[in-house]
């Protein structure tokens, strides 16, 4: 029983579509991507990482001159809520809300893996500089 309940739970993930389109998904596509040239300065100089959770993280708040460190802040808190109401949005948008974490954590790897030479992803046993 509890094999057929794995099995139909890796069926059924395997079936979710992230790259579903709804009007919301859109909407949240295109914050991010306005936010995304604000925070790609700060992601190539190592401020700004990728987090293991799907989120982003003020990694080195030294590396932001103190003028601009409220901007930053900012940036990371608006593109952590982008973030969350997308694999929300996704998994919702599947027909599985409780499909949320596995969305999230499909994200979180894609990212870590494209991110381009130079940033700073968070793995398992902290920072690593790709």
């Amino acid at each position: 029983m509890f094999l057929a309940i794995g099995l139909f739970a890796s069926f059924a993930h395997a079936a979710a579509d992230i790259e579903i389109n709804t009007p919301a998904v859109s909407a949240i596509k295109n914050s991010m991507q306005a936010r995304h040239t604000q925070l790609e300065p700060f992601y190539a100089s190592g401020a700004v990482g990728l987090t293991r959770d799907g989120l982003v993280s003020v990694r080195d708040a030294n590396a932001v001159a103190l003028s601009q460190r409220q901007s930053v802040n900012g940036l990371v808190s608006a593109e952590n809520t982008d973030r969350n109401a997308l694999y929300k949005e996704i998994a919702n948008g599947n027909g599985h809300p409780e499909w949320e974490a596995e969305v999230r954590a499909t994200f979180a790897q894609r990212w870590a893996q494209k991110a381009p030479a130079g940033w700073w992803v968070e793995g398992a046993n902290g920072w690593v500089k790709k």
